[in-house]
């Protein structure tokens, strides 16, 4: 498996714990060169020496939520490179009342902003990256289990993933015709700093531990192996899919 020759775009790189970075290091260690973003001033201390250990050459903050600062990293990446074989999003937020909260009781103003951070922001993201794959590419998105199924204390965000997967299906279908494919990845529970978080968060990953078919204690290199595959050309004829990286917990219920 080699990424030799693939330039892609990673967000979502908060710190070491972060999925996004484990996904990182294994693109890097597969040969690609990648162009990486910060969330905020508040991120850029934790992230710069991660960057650094990368050598990525584009570097730019990155709220999704403003579209000019995403329109400025995809057209420093036109300048740069004039191409793009992948893209991997890995990028949620919800306010902590709608997080924890019932979904029956979300607020009009945080369903939206979780579906605009953790969904739509991956469709714009997929229509700036079409014309810079002229040779096909690889669009990848962070998932969950509570997309599908109800988990305890996930609250608005399973509703919110589950339109994510059904985004994905449908830009697999727009763009396959370009070479393009489109997948979502379910981690299972890692010990990420956004998921401790989550109310009983230790609970959850003793559980999932215990549980889990394999009886693999998760980390964010899983993860990472996994969508260095997407991104590369082994799997060419793998589109529209929830990829479960979590030792087999998804199948028990």
């Amino acid at each position: 498996m080699t990424l030799r020759h693939k330039r892609g775009l990673v967000v979502g790189i908060a710190n070491e714990q972060s999925i996004a970075w484990g996904c990182a290091r294994a693109f890097c260690r597969a040969g690609a060169t990648l162009a990486v973003t910060w969330q905020s001033d508040k991120t850029l201390p934790h992230v710069e020496p991660l960057f650094a250990q990368l050598d990525a050459p584009i570097r730019m903050p990155l709220d999704v939520g403003r579209p000019d600062q995403m329109a400025a990293v995809f057209d420093a990446i036109t300048v740069q490179w004039g191409a793009l074989d992948f893209v991997l999003h890995s990028v949620a937020y919800a306010p902590k009342a709608d997080l924890q909260g019932r979904v029956v009781d979300s607020s009009p103003e945080g369903f939206s902003l979780a579906m605009d951070t953790s969904c739509h922001s991956f469709i714009r993201m997929a229509r700036l990256a079409e014309p810079l794959m002229t040779r096909g590419g690889s669009l990848m998105a962070m998932s969950y289990l509570g997309a599908e199924q109800v988990v305890a204390n996930y609250g608005v965000m399973g509703p919110v993933k589950a339109a994510l997967e059904a985004s994905v299906r449908y830009l697999a279908a727009e763009l396959g015709g370009a070479g393009i494919r489109v997948n979502a990845i379910s981690p299972g529970v890692l010990p990420t700093r956004a998921a401790s978080g989550l109310p009983d968060f230790g609970r959850l990953l003793d559980d999932t531990a215990r549980r889990a078919p394999l009886h693999h204690a998760l980390d964010i290199d899983d993860v990472g192996a996994f969508c260095a595959f997407l991104a590369g050309d082994g799997a060419r004829a793998i589109t529209g899919g929830t990829h479960y990286i979590d030792a087999g917990v998804h199948m028990l219920g």
